[in-house]
């Protein structure tokens, strides 16, 4: 028992309370932070904060994990509590200043950047967020000094001329607005936000060919953007592109199926072109999402009418007069149907009253703006451009056959996107698919429903040595709080196990595996180490812990990046050798496991990052002549052609790629594809 009890402590010195070593469990939560795996990595630091209260990193890290999972709150206080103990880390100051504009702090956030900026003057993310929190709060003459001295920082950062040449349009100066779009789409003509800017302020001066033009450019970049289909719609149909705007309006429901002005003004257009029962599904989904919106309720009366649903037509009629009792146009329709159902006396009782109205306002008794006369009920006489639409927010009744068009507080939530700094500063635009990996979760996709297989990993799951079902998967899920308590409870287990039997490999690769999971890389390597001593045939360990070494020198990697300890030279040569030992695993791999298809495209994703790209392209290919629906292997492979400069063998893998299953390759098309005049 005693024996027991001593192994115990050398194996897990970590995560002892009373002698915790708080420099390795730092690292584990920052492996775990990086990895994006935030409810475990939160748990270490609090063990670290635990020990060590007086430190002010666990709390700048939790801090910074709690702003992935969106506790604004709890991510501010963590910052506090950081810069408390350290007041000189611009990260935690960033931090802080994020978490308190997602819950509108914006003179609190200000004051972190500002305070930021003294310690680090040309940190362009903390500018970027000065600005935004400026323009925000409507100081704009602050947001423009704040992108000046941006631009003179970075005079190629496109995003400041989008947004100081929207500071400029809240200011009404649209030539220099227009100057700032310009340069933004001279600079970086594959930005989609540079051509829908530009689209937007042309709609606004009624240049509606120019602004449909400019939001071709825009969709053609990111079909993913259901706003940009709904402007290019209501461009389309200040042209009386009446079916264009329509399938526009389908575009962006298809993006976005809840969106309310796609509902709203594709139901008035159908209704328009005499296809009425489809326009009703539209009004009928609009009053689910706003049971209020009388102008909805009162477009559904008129449709119901057309259909021949009298009944319900006076239903929701009353319901609109019950609410505005001046509304002529309401008691006119309404009298058109009660004398549809047969109902005399009720349709005289509704014209009597628009009798009355007319007097009133004859007389001067009733404001002419309250009411509507005959044509209200058809098309508005008005067609000037401005008659046309109406804004969300327009609440007068009688506005509701005009087209919606967003309030200027709705376009002003874009700015909530181009905040900076939620995530780790990682490149996330175009990159490879990830590694392979055998694990225990696996994310649900929607869109891709192959299940990956390999008759030796199925043996292994079928002959119960695992405690779980391992999963080939490249897309990890992160571990609930539960699951990282089962985890450290199963790696205790294990180790009483091994104890008992140190010879056997799938005990050995079993806890491995849960290290792993808890992202203590060391341990789960050290383990993987014994299972091939053990077992040299045991394919599995070699595989993950060419995996596992993988993700270590990625972590290891990106913090170097900060560190000026090592000369570069020797820094490179180290990686080279310890990606070597990486290469060598997955050899060993291929030569005991050959139709194991995973090795090949892990190996393939190692020689790019090492920059052997024809070598990757072979080991992709060969995966691929294993897997003909491999798609990450043709996605990979796709992009390594075009950093080889062959945009149309990478076009083609790339176009293979989403056709099974990677969505995201159709935006790196476009983004490789030249953008047509």
């Amino acid at each position: 028992m005693v024996k027991n009890i001593i192994l115990l402590l050398l194996f897990f010195p970590a995560y002892l309370c009373a002698q915790i070593n708080t420099e390795r469990v730092m690292t584990i939560a920052r492996n775990a932070l990086y990895f994006e795996d935030y409810v475990l990595s939160i748990q270490y630091f609090n063990q670290v904060i635990n020990a060590k209260p007086y430190l002010y990193e666990p709390y700048f890290f939790r801090g910074l994990a709690k702003i992935n999972l969106e506790d604004y709150q709890g991510a501010e206080a963590d910052c506090s509590a950081a810069i408390e103990r350290n007041p000189f880390v611009v990260g935690a100051y960033q931090i802080r200043g994020l978490a308190r504009i997602k819950q509108s702090k914006f003179e609190g956030a200000i004051s972190d950047y500002k305070t930021a900026l003294q310690y680090e003057p040309e940190n362009i993310t903390l500018w970027h967020n000065l600005s935004l929190c400026h323009i925000q709060k409507g100081d704009y003459d602050a947001a423009k000094k704040d992108l000046g001295n941006l631009l003179a920082l970075s005079p190629k950062y496109t995003k400041a001329y989008l947004m100081r040449g929207e500071v400029l349009l809240k200011q009404k100066d649209t030539i220099q607005a227009y100057r700032d779009f310009d340069l933004a789409i001279e600079m970086d003509k594959y930005d989609p936000d540079a051509w829908t800017s530009r689209a937007i302020l042309k709609l606004q001066q009624a240049k509606y060919t120019e602004a449909e033009s400019d939001l071709n450019q825009a969709i053609h970049l990111n079909v993913k953007n259901a706003a940009n289909y709904v402007n290019r719609a209501l461009a389309r149909f200040h042209q009386n592109n009446l079916r264009g705007a329509m399938s526009d309006y389908d575009l962006a429901l298809d993006v976005d199926p809840n969106n309310f002005i796609g509902h709203y003004n594709r139901g008035l257009l159908r209704a328009q072109v005499g296809d009425d029962n489809r326009a009703l599904e539209d009004f009928d989904f609009v009053i689910k999402m706003e049971p209020d919106n009388m102008m909805a309720i009162f477009n559904r009366g008129l449709l119901k009418y057309q259909t021949g649903d009298y009944k319900g037509a006076i239903k929701d009629y009353s319901t609109v007069i019950n609410e505005h009792p001046n509304f002529m146009a309401g008691y006119y329709n309404r009298a058109e149907a009660r004398r549809k159902i047969g109902d005399k006396n009720g349709a005289e009782r509704d014209e009597f009253k628009i009798l009355k109205m007319q007097l009133d306002r004859k007389n001067g008794l009733l404001s002419s703006n309250t009411n509507n006369d005959k044509s209200a009920g058809n098309k508005d006489e008005n067609t000037d451009d401005k008659s046309k639409t109406r804004k969300k927010s327009d609440k007068n009744v009688s506005n509701y056959g005009k087209i919606v068009i967003a309030d200027d507080s709705e376009s002003d939530q874009k700015y909530n996107s181009y905040y900076r700094g939620k995530v780790q500063d990682r490149n996330v635009e175009v990159r490879m698919e990830p590694m392979y990996v055998l694990t225990y979760y696996e994310k649900m996709s929607e869109v891709k429903r192959n299940i990956n297989y390999h008759k030796f990993i199925d043996n292994l799951n079928r002959s119960g040595a695992l405690p779980k079902r391992l999963y080939i998967t490249n897309d990890e899920a992160p571990l609930s709080e539960a699951q990282v308590k089962e985890h450290f409870a199963m790696i205790d287990t294990h180790t009483t196990e091994i104890v008992e039997n140190p010879q056997d490999s799938r005990k050995r690769f079993s806890r491995a595996v849960d290290f792993y999971l808890v992202q203590d890389f060391e341990n789960s390597i050290e383990d993987l180490t014994q299972a091939i001593l053990n077992d040299k045939t045991f394919f599995p360990a070699y595989f993950m812990r060419a995996l596992v070494r993988y993700k270590q020198l990625e972590y290891l990697k990106a913090e170097g990046q900060n560190t000026a300890n090592v000369s570069q030279g020797k820094a490179a040569m180290v990686a080279a050798i310890d990606y070597d030992v990486v290469k060598n695993d997955l050899d060993n791999v291929i030569a005991l496991a050959p139709d194991f298809v995973y090795a090949y495209y892990n190996r393939g994703n190692l020689l790019s990052v090492l920059k052997d790209y024809r070598s990757a392209i072979i080991d992709y290919s060969k995966a691929i002549d294993l897997n003909k629906d491999f798609a990450e292997a043709y996605f990979n492979r796709g992009l390594t052609y075009i950093f080889l400069g062959n945009n149309k063998k990478g076009i083609a893998d790339l176009s293979k790629a989403g056709e099974l299953g990677i969505v995201s390759a159709y935006n790196i098309i476009k983004r490789f594809t030249e953008v047509p005049e």
